[in-house]
């Protein structure tokens, strides 16, 4: 079950009008917490990533199923997340403990800074520059004149660092 902190952070971002895998993030992130703070650990940063997206689905958020480049399995999984997310139906507490003792016995490097990173640049990479542009510039709508402001003030102060 996800933190209140989470859900919370992403109904603002539905109201917010961000897309729904803006609010999927914050499901990974705390995923990601989790494996950090040694609650459980991963196989990859991709499975990390994975189970973030899975209780995203589960909490209602309007991720839908991925179509290019996804085995059937993955298909499945995620179309059997989104039927379990309109259902509301509890998980049976007998595989959540099985699942989280194998978790266990897993890895807590693949959550770590280079990791991360060397996951996002591999992600970046696939998509095409356009895409990539787009993406930004969705961003920049959807973030707010504040956060806007916030921003261009970072990027001015990290300009004036390097220069």
């Amino acid at each position: 079950m996800p933190d209140e902190r989470t859900l919370r952070a992403a109904e603002e971002d539905r109201r917010e009008g961000k897309s729904p895998s803006t609010q999927a993030g914050e499901f990974v992130k705390e995923e990601i917490e989790h494996v950090r703070e040694g609650k459980h650990g991963v196989r990859s940063t991709r499975q990390a990533i994975a189970i973030g997206l899975s209780k995203a689905r589960r909490a209602g958020v309007e991720l839908p199923a991925p179509k290019k480049n996804a085995s059937k399995r993955v298909q499945k999984k995620a179309e059997q997340d989104l039927e379990a997310g309109a259902s509301h139906r509890r998980k049976s507490p007998r595989r959540a403990r099985a699942t989280e003792n194998a978790l266990k016995r897993e890895s807590r490097e693949p959550v770590s800074k280079s990791a991360l990173s060397k996951q996002a640049k591999k992600a970046a990479a696939k998509r095409s520059s356009g895409a990539r542009s787009a993406a930004a510039k969705k961003a920049a709508r959807t973030k707010g004149a504040s956060k806007r402001s916030a921003a261009a003030k970072k990027a001015a102060r990290t300009r004036a660092r390097k220069s």
